[in-house]
This record gives C-alpha cells, structure tokens and sequence, in this order.
C-alpha cells in the first residue's frame, strides 16, 4: 500500500490505484473532530471504499459515526431479520442457505432513492481465512467502455427489482400484502457529488432494459455485467480482519461478498445512509 499525501488528521494509504483505501490514525469509539469527518470524507469521494481497522465499536457507535453521513436506512428484508430497524445483520454458517451479497451487485437499487453508502464492520472473519468483499469501481466501467457503446446506453433505462433476490434468491416474502420496490433508473448516471459518469446496472437487481426485445435486453445486460464480473482492473479486495469497518459509496461501486469457506462461520453488521435524490442521468 502507498501512502497518499494531503491529509493532515488522517492517514490514508491506497489498495489499488483505482479504488479502495485503508484510514489510520481514527478511533471510532471517539468523537471525531471536524477536520477528521472532513478529510474521511474526502478520501471517501476520491477512493470510494475505505477500510478502518481494529475498530472495537457498539451499535450506537456504529450508528453515530453512519449519521454523519445523512439518515439511516432501513432494509426491504428487515422484517424478515427483527431486531434494530437500522442495523442489517450479516451471518452466514455451515447451516446456511446462502449468504448475502454472494454476486456482484449495488445495494437496493431497487429503491427510488438507493442507500447512498453502507458501512459493514465484521466481528468474526472465517477462522481459517476467506470471506473477502470485492469492490468494483463503476466509474471506470463506464470509461473502459467504447464510444460506441456509450453512445447506445445513452438515455436507456432499466428496470430494477428487489423481488429478483429477496424473493427468488433468498425466498423471504416480503411483509403483509406488500411488494419489493421495484423502479427504474438510467443506465449511465452521474454521481450526484463528482459528476462522473457511472454504470448503474448490476446482476442483483437489474431485470431489463425498457423498449428493448427481451433478447436485446438480455444481450446487451449480460454483455454489461460480463464487463463488471471479468475485468480484474476494477476492483479491489478487502480482506477482512476481527473489528474491520468498510465505507462504500454505494453510488458508484458494486461489491461481491465471497462465500468461500464453508462450513466456516462470518458474521457482522452493516448500517447504510440514505441517498438524497434519484439516480440521475
């Protein structure tokens, strides 16, 4: 990892040249300074996933420091988990089904206004290793693609739909006489902060693309997610260690949760922050 200069409060060293980061020198159990808050968030903006390590905090603490960011928001399945409406619980055990997250994907793109970030601080890695999140930066999905391919995206909406893995996947239904959110968003979005153009179309919620053939569709989606799972250069790999916090920007990055080591056990607890506008073209 190299060191990256221009933070004075905080120690930022990058995992990759394109995405990811480590930060050093901050104790979530503490009150941050403003200077603090001000430089994480910057970090967070230009590396778009940051990882805190040996970060030994509560639930409230684990709150406080997400609150920081705007509202928390509460996850479409989380009846289905009880407990604190803001705290998403992540276990996967030997008895398990599936374990969340285990493709590539954004979370709940499905909503109107998706979680602008999420934070996932894992308590008990595999013992024996494994269980790694891989982030994608979908900044650089979208240059890597040709002029002519980002011209037939232009304007094209799709269709995303959280029955596709809460209910077909993971085969929770949802609550009462209710349905999962289902909305659609363009293609090619621009991040409501950097104005960089992003990729929004992801294998967890993406069903089609309005006005196509459903063989156009199908095509020219799988080709798009076939970019985003293949090309290493995307991504970086969080190795998650007892007490590990990582920040994402949910607007601009996919992630995929590894479930390699059954019949091990992972467990941990993630907080997310709602968006403050529809993705935008």
């Amino acid at each position: 990892m190299a060191t990256i200069e221009g933070y004075q409060s905080i120690e930022v060293s990058s995992l990759t040249p394109h995405i990811g980061a480590e930060v050093s020198g901050v104790d979530l159990r503490q009150p941050l300074s403003n200077e603090q808050f001000s430089e994480i968030y910057r970090a967070w903006l230009d590396w778009q996933v940051l990882v805190f390590r040996e970060q030994d905090i509560d639930r409230d603490q684990h709150k406080s420091f997400a609150r920081k960011f705007g509202t928390l928001h509460v996850h479409p399945m989380q009846h289905s988990y009880g407990g604190d409406p803001e705290i998403l619980t992540v276990k996967t055990t030997k008895d398990s089904a599936y374990t969340a997250g285990n493709a590539w994907h954004t979370d709940v793109t499905c909503d109107a206004i998706p979680p602008m970030a999420s934070m996932l601080l894992i308590k008990e890695p595999p013992v024996n290793g494994g269980g790694d999140t891989m982030f994608a930066n979908m900044y650089l999905a979208y240059d890597l693609l040709s002029d002519v391919m980002k011209e037939l995206l232009d304007g094209l909406v799709a269709v995303h739909n959280g029955a596709i893995p809460y209910l077909g996947n993971y085969r929770v239904a949802p609550p009462g006489d209710k349905e999962y959110p289902r909305n659609e968003h363009p293609v090619i979005v621009t991040h409501p902060e950097t104005g960089k153009k992003v990729l929004f179309v992801n294998s967890g919620f993406t069903s089609h693309i309005k006005g196509m053939r459903n063989w156009e569709s199908r095509a020219l989606l799988d080709a798009l997610l076939t970019h985003i799972a293949t090309t290493a250069r995307l991504t970086c790999r969080v190795e998650w260690q007892p007490n590990t916090l990582t920040l994402w920007d949910n607007r601009c990055t996919q992630h995929h949760a590894v479930w390699d080591y059954w019949p091990e056990s992972r467990y941990g607890e993630r907080v997310s922050i709602l968006g403050n506008q529809r993705p935008q073209a």
